[in-house]
């Protein structure tokens, strides 16, 4: 048992959930402490040590989407229960993906929330346990059969699987959340070799990898683990002996079927209803279209300027249906296809060729600087696509008579495209946000210029796809410059 109360830190813009929740919690043997706001709740955080957060995901100020990022970022360690309502369910879910613990809804049904709470608090409990014990003894953690004896009773207790190899790749200590989650019968006699156990090729090699690893700093590998029709991520670490030699490796392993379901589920409904969104669409389109050019009889000069606004609305929906299907693609690995080597410096200018007249019509100036440049390997077409999104971008948020500059040039092992402008700049709180689907900067010389917040989220799920970073620099009121790193193609 620990020495101390749990100390739990309630954020919550409404006094009444606050007081609710001190009171019982408090009658439970928490400590607890109240924040009415994001900006309150980090600076408790900063100053006092906190066990468990609960998180209301709706506040005026710092959002709990935020908050949680911050938390996730510099506390990693402390479980984050969301707060929620009934209408903001899917984003709680968005939240749990991107670190969250768990989430409650309002209005609570105590028994619920004291379950969730103690859930929490035992996790909380065991890590701590689990770090107390790791200190102790961490100068022999070179003998891992000798820790398995010690440490059983923890890992025993832990809902994720738990997999311990030495060096030999061999297992010599597990839990029985493994077992189930790789539906294995029996025990297993340690040591047993690990490819008996579990037969991804992709999971073996990352283990081999971190074996022979010479890093200085511990890294850590992420897997996706397929077992039947069950989809368990598994994240892999070395085991490190007092001179800081690898002498196994530790993966704890989650199955994250249900998150992947939602997600093929989410991927089904974009796609149906695009397609049925895009097709009545179409038919309007081409009918409009066959009255603009006076082919079903002559029309008026009001007649002709409505059909045209009709037609101009209907190629906007008709982008964000084409961005929508884009971005399920690229999130179900589909949207790069064919990847061959490819002159980058020729799709740039093929590019340019095609936005030169909207360039022209703002009276900015498209210029385009080539140093010396090697092969890639990419699909043409989703390149074409990142470009065209950038420079149009570029382009929209430049005034009149501004200039949009794109250089390409090879830098070691790299091709780097750099995309400036001479532009209205992004406040340094926005950059952060600007590759999330659907984010728009929010600025009122950006109202004027139509879009769906999708382009630079396409963009960079392409260049992940490529194994290509972006990057992005800009300065309020004198411009913005992104610049992109692709991998050489080695012959």
């Amino acid at each position: 048992m620990m020495a101390r109360k749990l100390k739990v830190l309630v954020v919550d813009d409404e006094k009444v959930v606050r007081e609710g929740c001190r009171r019982v919690l408090s009658g439970k043997d928490y400590e607890v402490l109240t924040a009415e706001n994001g900006y309150s709740a980090l600076e408790q955080l900063s100053e006092d040590t906190v066990d468990l957060i609960l998180l209301d995901l709706k506040m005026p100020g710092m959002s709990g989407e935020e908050v949680l990022e911050t938390v996730h970022t510099n506390y990693p360690e402390i479980p984050v229960i969301i707060i929620t309502g009934h209408g903001t369910v899917d984003t709680a879910v968005e939240c749990m993906k991107k670190g969250a613990y768990d989430f409650i809804t309002k209005p609570f049904q105590i028994d619920q929330f004291l379950i969730t709470i103690q859930r929490a608090s035992e996790k909380r409990k065991l890590e701590l346990q689990a770090k107390q014990f790791e200190e102790e003894n961490r100068r022999n953690l070179y003998d891992l059969k000798l820790e398995k004896s010690r440490l059983k009773t923890i890992i025993n207790c832990m809902a994720n699987g738990v997999l311990v190899t030495n060096r030999n790749l061999e297992i010599v200590l597990h839990n029985p959340a493994l077992m189930q989650m790789m539906e294995i019968k029996g025990d297993l006699d340690s040591p047993v070799p690990v490819d008996k156990f579990v037969e991804d090729r992709d999971f073996i090699e990352s283990l081999r990898e971190i074996l022979h690893s010479r890093l200085s700093t511990p890294q850590t590998v992420s897997r996706e683990i397929s077992r039947g029709p069950k989809v368990i991520r598994a994240i892999s670490a070395p085991a490190l002996g007092p001179d800081n030699e690898v002498v196994g490796t530790v993966t704890v392993l989650e199955d994250i079927t249900a998150f992947k379901q939602l997600d093929q589920m989410k991927s089904d409904f974009l796609n149906m209803v695009a397609h049925e969104l895009r097709s009545p669409l179409v038919s309007i389109r081409q009918q409009n279209t066959v009255l603009l050019e006076g082919l079903a009889g002559p029309i008026g000069e009001k007649q002709h300027e409505f059909l045209e606004k009709g037609v101009k609305k209907i190629d906007s929906l008709l982008e964000l249906i084409n961005d929508l299907l884009n971005i399920a693609k690229i999130e179900a690995g589909k949207a790069i296809q064919h990847q061959v080597p490819i002159d980058i410096g020729e799709v740039i200018k093929e590019t340019l060729s095609f936005l030169e007249p909207v360039a022209k019509e703002k009276g900015i100036v498209l210029t385009y600087e080539e140093g010396e440049l090697r092969p890639i390997l990419a699909d043409s077409k989703r390149m074409e696509e990142v470009f065209t999104n950038l420079i149009t971008n570029a382009i929209n948020y430049s005034p009149d008579g501004g200039r949009v500059v794109i250089s390409a040039k090879a830098l070691g092992e790299y091709v780097e495209i750099k995309v400036s402008d001479t532009g209205i700049g992004i406040a340094a709180e926005e950059l952060p946000k600007i590759f999330d689907k659907f984010y728009r900067v929010k600025d009122p010389k950006t109202r004027q210029v139509m879009g769906t917040g999708l382009g630079l989220s396409i963009v960079k799920g392409i260049l992940d796809a490529h194994r290509g970073t972006i990057e992005v620099e800009s300065e309020l009121g004198k411009g913005t410059t992104f610049k992109i790193l692709l991998p050489i193609f080695e012959q």
